[in-house]
């Protein structure tokens, strides 16, 4: 996107997080975390909306959410850009007090009463209003008016939930005029607190465990303020409201083994309990045990249960230990040793877990952990420093950042045989483009469907669809003669064009990638890379069974185009030229009957029909 020009204009950093938000501005050169209404100076990322026709966000919709627990809406970051039929927004609604429901493309949508009718909203039109919340509060603060800002999102999002977000920021009147990853904007946050400890180049890893969402990224800060990622890695899935559903599992299963009754259906004791789970959540970061205490909680029963670090732990150990195998990933993929990471920043309220922190000095042989940047402003720090440079900030040092990110997930399209063309591999800076040249599969072939993929595996149907379109106007000619150039351009917030054009032409035709288009969910990320490995055996198989239809069709292809060749039918014995057409079609006809055979059978059948060919390559 352009940026701004000129400094009566400026704009704000937004962190828009899953649990809570922040805002931020460069002002007097420096940043300044803005406080709300109420001097905090985060904010819930909750709406509420009250029978009144009332409508609240942030404090005032959290501190209500046990008394109106159906019209109190949060973790709208969760469900934006994702299907409703996602196994794991399943598995959330049964914890949500608030109703969601199946709309059209299969997107979710939030089902809540407000001035006493029935109201749907996105995903998008919720997160739009905690981000209008953020541009009033900054507002207030200013004196004046703000449409543009920088927006954060996860390292790990895809294209269509950063598209999501940067229509949610639209709909809530700004103008988005970057989009950046969290992590990222967490080492400029400490890139610019530290610049004067920073000498030459420095290799970093932030780990940001949030409350909805976790990423790890890998990255050199070098002095003068030049940041660049070399690997992203994250869950978009993993935060720590999983912490506190652990614990709200276990309490309902605690009060049904006391007085053998179910709570998990009422919303009202669920939005209670969850709210004193998460309040002993973080009780326990500085004390070893707390109890979670309330009164008349359902039918009239009292429920009291002690609660201690070591239980909080245990349930959640599972968790803890996945996100230590994700920052395995992301060194791995960023190719550095964990003795090369000099600082490990810690981002968002969960690090602040002793576990968590005790996990990841043992992985880094008791490396001291960075606790110099505020883990709940850090990002929304960095995104106001981002947004004064893009807004033309003349501030030196705000203008010598220079950010180089990475794409998280590889893109590419679907060719013959359903096999995934990567045109641009995961973690490639951006911004970037590339483009692949394919060519017709059959003679004549007047269009081409063009499927664009995202993921990691071989066979293009395991990854995520984001879009498909057509081309038409493809010149008459043989198979594989005529050109289809394919280019992926990523701009600089991560967003995605595809253009197709054929060669011979000239005649182009362009896809956006926008929320029809496709979205992903979580469940379908996580398994993009992590069925990579798991699966890896199975996608080498795929691929070689694939490669050796193709190769078989293209030999049968070839060798009735010689048979027709004049040369051949004056040099070549009829009989046997009937010969070798008997075993075409025979082999023609199995392959019609056999597309799934397996890669020794294609290879022989295509061994025999070679040789059984051959003199018509004597000639």
């Amino acid at each position: 996107m352009a940026g701004i020009s000129g400094n009566d204009e400026l704009a704000i950093g937004i962190d828009l997080g899953t649990t809570y938000s922040c805002v931020a501005v460069w002002k007097h050169n420096r940043v300044e975390i803005i406080p709300n209404d109420q001097g905090n100076r985060t904010t819930p990322s909750a709406v509420a909306f009250l029978d009144n026709g009332e409508r609240i966000i942030g404090d005032g919709a959290k501190n209500q959410v046990a008394m109106n627990p159906a019209n109190t809406l949060f973790d709208s970051k969760r469900l934006i850009g994702r299907r409703f039929s996602d196994s794991k927004v399943q598995e959330d609604i049964k914890l949500w007090p608030f109703k969601v429901i199946k709309g059209r493309s299969d997107t979710p949508k939030i089902v809540v009463t407000y001035n006493g009718e029935r109201k749907e909203f996105l995903a998008e039109q919720i997160s739009s209003m905690i981000l209008g919340k953020m541009k009033e509060t900054a507002e207030a603060y200013l004196g004046k008016v703000v449409k543009n800002a920088v927006i954060t999102v996860p390292a790990y999002f895809n294209d269509s939930q950063r598209q999501a977000t940067k229509d949610a920021g639209t709909i809530a009147g700004l103008n988005v005029i970057r989009m950046i990853n969290e992590p990222t904007a967490a080492a400029i946050a400490y890139g610019l607190d530290n610049e004067s400890d920073i000498f030459g180049k420095i290799n970093v890893l932030v780990f940001d465990l949030g409350g909805g969402t976790f990423d790890v990224s890998v990255m050199t800060i070098e002095k003068g303020g030049i940041f660049e990622v070399k690997a992203v890695a994250g869950d978009t899935h993993l935060g720590g409201e999983d912490f506190d559903n652990r614990m709200v599992d276990h309490c309902v299963q605690e009060f049904k083994r006391r007085w053998n009754k179910d709570l998990s259906g009422n919303q009202r004791a669920m939005g209670r309990l969850r709210f004193a789970c998460e309040k002993a959540k973080r009780i326990l970061s500085y004390a070893t045990w707390t109890s979670v205490e309330l009164d008349g909680l359902y039918e009239r029963i009292d429920f009291s249960m002690k609660f201690t670090r070591a239980k909080f732990e245990e349930l959640n150990m599972g968790l803890f230990n996945k996100c230590i195998e994700t920052l395995e990933t992301c060194l791995s993929d960023a190719k550095m040793k964990k003795s090369c990471v000099e600082q490990v920043i810690l981002v968002g309220g969960s690090t602040r877990i002793p576990k968590v922190q005790h996990m990841l000095r043992d992985f880094f042989d008791g490396k001291e952990l960075c606790k110099s940047v505020n883990p709940d402003e850090a990002v929304a720090y960095g995104a106001a420093v981002m947004a004064a440079k893009v807004s033309g900030t003349i501030d030196k040092r705000v203008q010598d950042v220079l950010l180089h990110d990475v794409t998280p997930l590889s893109l590419g399209v679907e060719t013959k045989g359903c096999i995934f063309s990567v045109v641009i591999p995961r973690n490639t800076p951006i911004p970037t483009s590339n483009a692949k040249t394919y060519v017709t599969v059959y003679d004549n072939q007047p269009s081409a469907t063009i499927y664009v993929y995202q993921g990691e595996r071989s066979k293009s149907t395991d990854n995520h669809l984001l879009g498909k379109f057509e081309i038409f106007g493809i010149p008459p000619a043989p198979k594989g003669v005529s050109h289809v150039m394919n280019c992926f351009e990523i701009d600089a917030n991560g967003i995605l064009t595809v253009t197709a054009s054929i060669t011979s032409t000239g005649k182009m035709k362009t896809l956006i990638i926008s929320n029809e288009n496709g979205r992903l969910s979580k469940e379908e990320i996580e398994k993009m890379v992590n069925d990579a490995e798991k699966y890896k055996h199975e996608d080498q198989e795929f691929k070689k069974k694939a490669e050796a239809l193709n190769d078989l069709e293209d030999c049968i292809y070839n060798m009735k185009n010689k048979i027709e060749e004049h040369s051949v039918k004056k040099s070549v014995h009829h009989e046997i030229l009937q010969v070798m057409k008997k075993v075409i079609d025979e082999t023609t006809k199995w392959l019609e009957d056999n597309q799934g055979a397996p890669f020794a059978e294609l290879h022989l059948k295509k061994v025999h029909l070679e040789f059984v060919c051959k003199p018509l390559f004597n000639v």
